[in-house]
């Protein structure tokens, strides 16, 4: 679960179109409508999301959000909330909610590790499919066009799969700490 910010943003020149050999074509200047404040949970066994925008991101509507949740998610089930360290999900009302229900189990994301948390490649999707290259000229109108794809994802939703495996990541981890290491002119001889 995350509250992502997304901007209501109208370029300020068309698009220009695609043509055989050339890439879609855009200003890189826009004109600023407003922002929202989206907090999203996302199911990782059926890749199902609940989003809600709100006109800001304080604690007292990511409380509000996890009141959705709370209401959406069967009584029977125990909810993980995995999230970063922003200061909106710490707070005294938030802390408070949370122990009065144990069903409820806190995980903090490491700082700088959001994407360990799956529902930020929820906002990539959005992002990449829904927002960059649309135009938004209201609030109202960006926040309608998210839960429209909200609305969209859920018709089939599919969770997302870790593609290789923890091995894997950690050797390509290794690999790109030898190439930065052999890139910065040294080795372990010191030349």
């Amino acid at each position: 679960m995350s509250g992502d910010s997304g901007g209501a943003l109208d370029r300020t020149q068309p698009l220009l179109p695609m043509r055989p050999g050339q890439a879609e074509r855009r200003t890189h200047d826009y004109t600023r409508h407003g922002t929202t404040s989206l907090f999203a949970a996302l199911d990782i066994a059926t890749g199902a999301v609940i989003g809600r925008c709100y006109p800001k991101h304080r604690s007292s509507e990511f409380r509000r959000f996890l009141d959705q949740v709370e209401a959406a998610v069967p009584a029977d089930l125990d909810i993980h909330l995995v999230m970063d360290n922003y200061a909106t999900h710490k707070t005294k009302p938030v802390r408070d909610w949370l122990a009065k229900r144990p069903r409820w189990h806190v995980h903090f994301t490491p700082t700088g590790a959001s994407w360990i948390n799956q529902v930020e490649r929820f906002f990539a999707l959005l992002t990449e499919r829904q927002l960059r290259r649309g135009v938004h000229r209201s609030t109202a109108q960006l926040q309608a066009n998210i839960q429209t794809f909200i609305d969209a994802h859920n018709v089939d939703p599919k969770p997302f799969r870790w593609t290789k495996s923890a091995d894997d990541i950690l050797a390509a981890i290794q690999r790109f700490c030898l190439r930065s290491h052999q890139i910065g002119g040294t080795t372990e001889s010191g030349h």
